[in-house]
């Protein structure tokens, strides 16, 4: 690929690394964008001897424009350059962020720019420990057809795999990356505070062998068995690596858990733990049973069990009722979960400096 000057908006967690990685795969940056200390610090240690610059002078020096900004900053800063007409026809202009594709860049692409949106599929620490987890990593390509292939190739040029996404698809896909990586996070969390409030000195230590074995058997079972097969229907993939007592049908222990992980919430204020832990057992008893993984009967016990704390058949049920989970069966890979849904089978970094959007020194990488 010809070499070309680049010019980085934005010297966050993200604008920072993809700027090296760009400079180490040939292209020389000529200038970044920085606006608070941290930004600037980290601009000197990635991107050392290029001139921290205003945005406009940024944009007037380069033949391709990397606006890693946060999302909800992008629109307003693409088309507040527009109106200054700092835009250059034939300059590329890429955009790093997840949630849109390459239509916010319409302003841009008005006055004769190449729109491209790439977004890594990875968290960023903002230091070199990144360059290294670019290669293999996906990148989602957002582009008018003629252009995809320059996607493509600056994906490659910086180790990583493109992956095209359709323009109308970016938010799902982006809702998809933010809820897997963001909510693990939070599930961490949870699972640490009650393994302390359990007098486990390391939860880490503890939660670290089971969490990367039951991630890393969801991910290969997702790659193998995932999306769609051959006749376009979804399939089970991950869920079927699924283990517990939700997997068991053991309402009883499920009961149990939610009485100790409400009175963690008593005492301590988090109340979020117990109330994730039905929701996600409700998912979970959803997917397994679409996924023939639960008898009926053990399907109901457990949905009984989550919306009133008692397993069928030892609360007492109203013999003249319906059960709660009444009707519950495993149905087709994309039968209605316990909720009515259907059950088939990130990032942020910094603002723009010189036109600065609120909350211009956010960091986020979903």
């Amino acid at each position: 690929m010809t070499r070309l000057g680049i010019g980085v908006v934005g010297a966050g967690r993200v604008g920072a690394v993809l700027g090296s990685a760009l400079r180490a795969a040939g292209h020389p940056v000529v200038g970044v964008s920085a606006v608070s200390e941290a930004s600037r610090d980290r601009a000197d240690a990635l991107l050392p001897g290029v001139p921290v610059l205003d945005v406009p002078e940024v944009v007037r020096r380069a033949e391709l424009v990397v606006l890693a900004v946060p999302d909800d900053a992008l629109p307003d800063l693409v088309a507040g350059l527009a109106s200054t007409g700092a835009w250059q026809a034939g300059q590329i202009v890429v955009h790093t962020a997840g949630r849109y594709g390459a239509a916010v860049l319409d302003p841009a692409r008005a006055q004769g720019v190449i729109p491209i949106a790439l977004h890594p599929a990875m968290t960023f620490t903002g230091t070199s420990l990144d360059l290294s987890r670019l290669v293999g990593c996906s990148f989602a390509v957002t582009a008018p057809t003629p252009v995809l292939p320059i996607g493509q190739a600056l994906v490659v040029e910086m180790g990583g795999e493109p992956v095209v996404v359709d323009e109308a698809a970016r938010p799902l896909y982006h809702a998809a990356l933010a809820h897997g990586a963001n909510h693990l996070v939070v599930l961490v969390a949870q699972a640490g505070q009650a393994l302390a409030a359990a007098g486990v000195a390391d939860p880490g230590a503890v939660l670290r062998p089971l969490l990367t074995a039951a991630l890393d058997g969801a991910l290969r079972a997702e790659s193998a068995g995932g999306g769609r097969d051959a006749g376009g229907d979804v399939t089970n993939g991950a869920v079927t690596t699924l283990t517990g007592p939700v997997r068991r049908g053991d309402a009883g222990t499920v009961r149990d858990h939610l009485d100790v992980l409400t009175g963690l919430g008593v005492r301590t204020g988090a109340t979020d733990v117990a109330a994730s832990y039905r929701a996600l057992s409700r998912a979970a008893t959803g997917r397994a049973l679409a996924a023939g993984l639960l008898r009926a009967e053990q399907g109901r016990a457990l949905l009984d069990v989550l919306a009133t704390g008692d397993p069928a058949g030892e609360a007492g049920d109203d013999p003249g009722g319906a059960a709660p989970g009444a009707g519950v069966g495993p149905g087709p890979a994309h039968a209605p979960g316990p909720d009515g849904s259907t059950v088939h089978g990130a990032h942020d970094d910094e603002g723009a400096g010189g036109i600065d959007p609120p909350g211009a020194d956010q960091e986020d990488q979903a």
